[in-house]
């Protein structure tokens, strides 16, 4: 029998198609029985030298002006309301559909890439969770060796495997991080302008903080991802592939072996490689899983109509035990066969002490008050 390592914390998410399940994982797992699990992913700056969105696709967003001079790699997002979740059978965690509204806001027009965060880290001398040895006092009765930094790296199985079975296609890597992805062998060099991957939640805060900045709320990332186009399928509209070309960086073929890549990209694609959605926004849907500020449960509380928050506390009824935060986007992982979670109405959630080699971030900032 292998042994199994204490970043853990699961999660299902069905499938539109299949119903298969997927799980996520965080060093917290060990608390609830030292299991390896997974960040199987319930979980557009146009591209360089592609285009926008049509001026139709775009109609839908409001042309309110911004309050003054864009921050540095922002976009401004109009105050506004929207109907947020969604009803798709699969998607039991994204109801009730309720109608939110927001007051505007800065959004970082990309996600954050390795470049911006490679700055941070050399600014203030971070380390990351993942560049971390857990607690032994937090894991007790956890094997030593298996008390080393690292994280989960997406690893293609050879050979057919159930997709139920999602630790076939996961592993925990030591030497795992930011700095090196796939692990120890691996490097960011050539990737500077990818999105930084391999972050937990406080990870991202961190940036944020330093940056002058915050994480989207959920409903604020939601509403952002739609870029004004209200009850869509897809951040672009209702067509999955408008004039034949792919709008998302997302797992194309036999999922979890064969990426046919149609898309152009094995593995995460630079920031601002496809279109922008009718806000101005880069990678809304696909490429990395984005942190969201709010708390995991797994219902809305409509009531929660101007500015949510989201809940006080987090409650997965499948690990009670684990506090998580909402992630928003879906991935490179995200599969037609297998996980469409790239819908803006979507929903995916994470151990707050977790990373993996398809989890990022973007940040947004409140405009400042009026004297």
């Amino acid at each position: 029998m292998s042994k199994k390592h204490p970043r853990s914390s699961p999660e299902p998410v069905k499938n539109d198609r299949s119903r298969r399940t997927s799980r996520y994982w965080g060093r917290t797992g060990l608390a609830v029985g030292l299991a390896l699990v997974l960040i199987a992913s319930f979980a557009v700056a146009s591209r360089r030298g592609g285009s926008r969105l049509s001026h139709e696709q775009a109609s839908g967003a409001s042309r309110t002006l911004p309050p003054g001079v864009a921050p540095e790699g922002m976009v401004w997002i109009p105050a506004g309301d929207f109907a947020m979740g969604s009803d798709d059978e699969s998607m039991s965690d994204a109801r009730p559909v309720h109608r939110v509204s927001l007051d505007g806001f800065w959004m970082d027009r990309t996600e954050v890439t390795n470049r911006q965060f490679e700055r941070f880290v050399r600014a203030t001398g971070y380390t990351t969770v993942a560049e971390q040895a857990p607690d032994p006092k937090a894991f007790p009765g956890a094997p030593k060796e298996l008390l080393v930094p690292g994280s989960l790296v997406f690893s293609p199985p050879v050979g057919r495997v159930s997709l139920e079975d999602h630790l076939a296609w996961w592993r925990y890597v030591p030497g795992a991080n930011w700095k090196h992805p796939s692990g120890p062998d691996s490097s960011i060099q050539g990737l500077e302008d990818h999105p930084v991957v391999q972050v937990c939640f406080d990870d991202a805060l961190a940036y944020a903080k330093w940056a002058g900045k915050r994480l989207p709320t959920e409903a604020e990332w939601e509403y952002a991802a739609r870029g004004g186009l209200d009850g869509k399928r897809y951040c672009w509209g209702d067509d999955l592939k408008p004039g034949g070309k792919w709008q998302v960086n997302n797992w194309q073929g036999l999922f979890p072996n064969e990426n046919m890549k149609e898309d152009g990209f094995d593995g995460t694609a630079p920031t601002g490689s496809f279109a922008v959605n009718g806000y101005g926004l880069s990678d809304m849907a696909g490429n990395v899983w984005e942190w969201c500020a709010d708390w995991y449960q797994p219902n809305y509380d409509p009531s929660q109509a101007r500015n949510p928050q989201g809940p006080d506390s987090s409650h997965d009824p499948a690990e009670p035990g684990i506090p998580k935060r909402v992630q928003r986007g879906g991935s490179f992982l995200c599969s037609d066969l297998y996980c469409v979670r790239y819908l803006p109405g979507a929903r995916g959630k994470g151990a707050t002490d977790s990373g993996a080699s398809h989890v990022g971030f973007r940040c947004v900032l409140t405009p400042k008050a009026k004297p």
